[in-house]
């Protein structure tokens, strides 16, 4: 290799202490996109963000969106162009009580199983954010310039459905392209085997509101001759899916693939155990698509999930009402060519055939992203693949994601170009949840692995 790659990977090494100070201050910032109270804090990280990407020799301001900004960067020079993606705005604390210290207030704990890093957006995705700019830090540092061309877009509002993501692409299309995206929003296959996903589930969501009488009622005076919306959502819900877990929405699997043999034995050879996988959340058996593997119905097999229900009196004690409203939240996640568009039409159908007279249903969309899939033919994933497996000691692997990163579907959509996803989360960080980390490791050989990534993509 052509560049100093030892002398780069020490520097980061002895500015590990420096570089989790950073992440610290970033971390500080309670960048929280879906509350409108914390869109002032919003701002503040992407200010943070520029002033970062200034420092480091880019090109770097914030653009307004009708919501939360974004900071776009520019640096390097060279033949090859990469764009790199993160975001930096974080999922709500609440329950905040399940927290062991303040979610703002970033920490190292020692574990058992080394040190960590404790803080909401620790690891989805300030932390994996942050990989990616010490790597290109001790670039910098040490070579005195960028190893590429380098352009960097982080977004404000992933975690509430990236409404203004798409019209930014669109209107700043000739700007963004490049020749590959980066994204650093996955993580290690088995916490320890470097992983390139390959393809990703798209994400739909739905709430309904079923409303029957105008008030609620007494139970003892109507109970019986008037019509229960509780009652009507459970049966509906209880409907989505037949004894073998298949989905019964009408249409619901147009365009759902099976999986190919070649592809089928790679993932077999991975080991993977759903009975030890369930059983660390305290569960034993596979709930979904008899005759499917675990990782078959993880990354290539469609969902239905029921995220929420309420209706009546919640509250302590009990109170005898039968309620006059019934909601439900309900997300499907996508694969191969599902049309998320026709299927929202379609459920919104197959709820509303299901109506008795004297209740109709309103509909809420919350996000509809397609699945994704890349093409791993080329020189940029072998390169990536080297370079991660150099660093970890272990062959880096192609596997499939269960979640949904609508990003790298709409870079192929929209800016017409493939997306390189990698990223050193474990699956105990708890994004999403009280008590997010990062491992420690995870920070110094994320910085280490994008080193290597960025000296082979230049080569």
């Amino acid at each position: 290799m052509s560049h100093p790659i030892d002398a780069i990977l020490d520097r980061i090494d002895a500015g590990q202490g420096r570089a989790l100070d950073r992440l610290m201050e970033l971390l500080r910032i309670p960048s929280i996109s879906t509350d409108p109270a914390h869109a002032d804090d919003c701002e503040t990280a992407a200010d943070w963000l520029v002033a970062e990407l200034t420092h480091l020799g880019f090109d770097a301001s914030k653009r307004a969106t009708p919501g939360h900004p974004m900071v776009v960067a520019h640096g390097g020079a060279g033949a090859r162009h990469v764009l790199f993606y993160g975001h930096y705005d974080v999922q709500p604390v609440d329950p905040r009580r399940l927290w062991n210290r303040d979610p703002f207030d970033p920490a190292i704990d020692q574990t058992p199983r080394g040190a960590v890093i404790r803080a909401r957006g620790a690891s989805d995705d300030k932390g994996q954010l942050m990989t990616f700019l010490e790597a290109c830090r001790a670039w910098k540092d040490e070579t005195g310039a960028l190893p590429c061309r380098i352009s960097v877009l982080f977004e404000g509002e992933e975690e509430s459905g990236s409404p203004s993501l798409v019209p930014f692409l669109e209107a700043n299309r000739e700007e963004l392209k490049a020749e590959i995206a980066l994204i650093c929003d996955t993580g290690l296959h088995d916490d320890r085997i470097p992983a390139i996903v390959t393809t990703l589930r798209g994400l739909l969501g739905e709430e309904l509101t079923i409303e029957g009488p105008d008030r609620d009622l007494h139970s003892g005076q109507y109970g019986g001759p008037a019509m229960n919306p509780a009652r009507v959502l459970t049966r509906i819900l209880g409907r989505l899916h037949d004894d073998q877990g298949r989905v019964q929405v009408p249409g619901f699997y147009d365009g759902v693939g099976e999986l190919p043999d070649d592809v089928k034995a790679g993932w077999d050879d991975l080991g993977f155990s759903t009975e030890a996988f369930l059983g660390e959340v305290g569960l034993s058996h596979a709930a979904g698509e008899r005759g499917r593997s675990g990782l078959e119905m993880l990354w290539s097999r469609p969902t239905a999930e029921i995220n929420g229900i309420w209706s009546g009196y919640t509250g302590k004690g009990f109170k005898t009402v039968l309620p006059s409203k019934a909601h439900a939240k309900v997300s499907f996640r996508l694969v191969g060519g599902q049309d998320p568009l026709r299927l929202r039409e379609a459920f919104r159908d197959w709820v509303i055939a299901q109506m008795p007279p004297d209740c109709h249903v309103t509909f809420q969309g919350h996000g509809a992203g397609p699945a994704s899939a890349m093409s791993v033919d080329g020189p940029v994933f072998a390169a990536a693949q080297a370079a991660l497996t150099e660093e970890w000691g272990q062959q880096a692997t192609f596997v499939g994601g269960g979640g949904s990163i609508p990003i790298a579907g709409y870079f192929q959509s929209v800016l017409g170009m493939e997306s390189l996803l990698t990223g050193f989360a474990k699956d105990d960080d708890q994004i999403h949840s009280p008590n997010e980390k990062y491992d420690v490791e995870s920070f110094r050989k994320g910085i280490r692995s994008w080193a290597r990534i960025l000296g082979r993509l230049a080569d």
